[in-house]
């Protein structure tokens, strides 16, 4: 795999519930698209935060490596924690995705950008940086568990989560 790249064959989200049954859990939100690809999947990084992106930025800042950034945002609408340089990052250090239980900005910016983005709304609003959140913990999305190195599975339908990459 090129520069340690994960290589994901595409996949539909119905598919894959199709196969894998029981084994996947379906995130119960009306999540929308505001990145320039609408199908993307790759492993899950992790991160519980309120209100702050500091830790968003720090993580879009490495290597994305095919993985899909999930962000328990708390389902706030407060603030947006993933704007246009952020999405630029993600897409610029080969991040799959990025799925944010909160708000994102910039939406005409998001769209121009290679990378696969859920939330959601949009709130103008920037967050806070206080350096706040915890990174590659087990999160729940709308009472859905999701641990670190999870499989993130996402298209128009949904996002899925499942333990293992399903062979379709």
């Amino acid at each position: 795999m090129p520069n340690g790249e994960i290589v994901t064959p595409k996949l539909a989200t119905a598919d894959v519930c199709d196969a894998m049954g029981r084994a996947v859990s379906i995130l119960p939100v009306d999540f929308k698209d505001f990145g320039g690809s609408v199908d993307f999947a790759g492993p899950a990084v992790t991160l519980r935060t309120l209100d702050d992106n500091t830790k968003v930025r720090m993580l879009l800042e490495g290597k994305g490596e095919g993985r899909v950034l999930v962000v328990d945002g708390d389902a706030s609408t407060r603030v947006a924690l993933l704007g246009g340089n952020l999405a630029a990052l993600a897409a610029k250090n080969g991040w799959a995705g990025v799925v944010i239980y909160g708000c994102v900005r910039d939406r005409h910016e998001l769209l121009a950008e290679d990378v696969g983005i859920k939330a959601l709304r949009s709130c103008p609003k920037k967050s806070e940086k206080l350096d706040r959140g915890d990174v590659n913990v087990e999160i729940a999305i709308a009472g859905v568990p999701i641990h670190p190195g999870d499989w993130v599975i996402a298209d128009a339908d949904g996002v899925v989560i499942a333990k293992e990459l399903p062979s379709l």
